[in-house]
C-alpha cells in the first residue's frame, strides 16, 4: 500500500474531499440539522470555506469554456473513434508505443512515424519511416499518407530525444538532433497535416514538451531549450489559430510531464527515499496516455501537468532566489544525469548503447 502513496493520490484524495464543493456544501448542512444556529462560527467558517472553493473551480472551468467558445449548459458533440485518422510521431516506442497500441484498441486508424518500426499486432495501425527532423521526409509521408489513408484529423507530436551531456560536452551534431526532434519535428508535422485541418475547420493537435522547458537544470540544456520551444510554439500556435486562420475548432493541448517511465530516462540517476518518492513521483506512460486520450475525448484545448507537482513549475521563477535555490536542492534535479547513458535515438556514429543496456536494464 505504502509503495503507492505518494503526492498525487493524496492531492487526487484532497480534490474529491477538503477541496470538493460538492463534498464540502453538506457539512455547514450537517451542522445546521443538528442544531448547530445558522451563525454560527462553526456553519459561516464552512459556508465561507465552500463560497471560496465553489468560485475557484467555477472561474476555472469558465476559463477552459471561454478557450474553447463552448457552453456551460451544453457539453462538446460526441467524439467519433472511429472516423479519426491520428498521427502519432515517436511512435514506436515509450509513450508513443503505448499511446499508438491503446488508440487502435479503439477502432481508430493510427499512423505512426518513426525511424523505427512498431511491434504491434493491430491491423489499424499503419507504420512509415520518416525522421520526423528532416523536412524533405516528413514532407515525402505525408503525400503518401494523404493517398492511402487520408488527411489525418488529429496530430500528436510526440517524438523526443536527450542527449544528456555538458554544455560543452555538446557536439553540433547533438544539438542538430535535439532541436531537430524536439523542436523543427512539430514545424514540419504542422506544415505537412495542418492545411487539411484549417480547409475542415477541425482537428486536435498535441504537443508533448516537459517540465524541463519550464524549470531548466544541469546537463539538460539542450534538451530543455528545445522543450522550452516546444511550449512556446503551442502557445503562438493557438492565437495563430483563433485569430489569423479563424479556426478556433482546431483544439491544441500541450503536455508537460515529469521524468517519464520510458527507456529515454531508463539511466537518470534518481533518489531512492520514500520521502522523495512521495514528492516527485515517477510518471507511468499509461497516466500520460490516459490524460493524453481523455483531453481528445473532451475536445477542449488545455495543458496537462504530470505528476502533482509540476503544476506548480510555471510559477517556480517568480519565488526569490535562495526558494528558486532550494527547489532546484530538494529535487536534486542538477546530479540526476550525472550518470546518464544515452540509449534511445543514438545515430550511427554512436554505436549500439552499452550492452545491458539496451534491455531496458538501469546502471547502478
Amino acid at each position: 500500500m505504502f509503495d503507492n502513496l505518494d503526492l498525487d493520490l493524496v492531492a487526487t484524495v484532497l480534490a474529491h474531499t477538503a477541496f470538493s464543493p460538492f463534498f464540502i456544501f453538506f457539512i455547514p448542512v450537517f451542522y445546521y440539522f443538528q442544531g448547530i444556529p445558522v451563525d454560527s462560527g462553526v456553519v459561516v467558517g464552512f459556508g465561507v470555506y465552500w463560497i471560496a472553493i465553489a468560485a475557484f473551480w467555477s472561474i476555472r472551468w469558465c476559463s477552459r469554456i471561454y478557450r474553447n467558445q463552448g457552453s456551460l449548459l451544453f457539453s462538446p458533440g460526441r467524439f467519433d473513434w472511429g472516423e479519426q485518422i491520428i498521427v502519432v510521431t515517436g511512435g514506436s516506442s515509450g509513450i508513443g508505443e503505448l499511446l499508438a497500441n491503446t488508440l487502435a484498441v479503439r477502432n481508430v486508424t493510427v499512423v505512426v512515424l518513426d525511424v523505427n518500426p512498431i511491434v504491434s499486432e493491430n491491423y489499424n495501425i499503419n507504420y512509415y519511416k520518416c525522421d520526423v527532423s528532416k523536412w524533405e521526409e516528413v514532407e515525402a509521408v505525408a503525400k503518401q499518407v494523404r493517398e492511402e489513408i487520408g488527411d489525418p484529423t488529429v496530430l500528436i507530436n510526440n517524438a523526443g530525444v536527450v542527449q544528456g551531456k555538458l554544455i560543452l560536452d555538446l557536439a553540433p551534431e547533438d544539438l542538430n538532433q535535439t532541436f531537430g526532434v524536439n523542436t523543427l519535428a512539430h514545424f514540419y508535422t504542422l506544415k505537412a497535416f495542418l492545411p487539411a485541418m484549417l480547409e475542415n475547420k477541425g482537428g486536435h493537435i498535441v504537443t508533448v514538451s516537459s517540465v524541463m522547458g519550464i524549470a531548466g537544470c544541469a546537463q539538460m540544456t539542450d534538451y530543455c531549450a528545445s522543450k522550452a520551444a516546444a511550449i512556446a510554439l503551442n502557445d503562438a500556435l493557438r492565437y495563430e489559430l483563433d485569430h489569423r486562420y479563424n479556426c478556433p475548432k482546431i483544439r491544441t493541448t500541450l503536455v508537460c510531464p515529469g521524468v517519464v517511465q520510458t527507456p529515454m530516462f531508463q539511466t537518470v540517476d534518481l533518489p531512492r527515499s520514500w520521502f522523495w518518492r512521495f514528492l516527485f513521483p515517477v510518471v507511468q506512460p499509461i497516466t500520460v496516455v490516459k490524460r493524453v486520450i481523455a483531453a481528445l475525448d473532451e475536445q477542449h484545448s488545455q495543458t496537462i501537468y504530470l505528476p502533482f507537482y509540476a503544476n506548480f513549475a510555471p510559477f517556480i521563477n517568480l519565488l526569490p532566489s535562495f526558494l528558486r535555490d532550494f527547489a532546484q536542492w530538494v529535487t536534486t534535479a542538477d546530479y540526476a544525469m550525472a550518470k546518464f547513458v544515452k540509449v534511445s535515438g543514438r545515430r550511427a556514429e554512436e554505436g549500439p548503447a552499452p550492452q545491458g543496456l539496451a534491455n531496458g536494464s538501469k546502471l547502478d
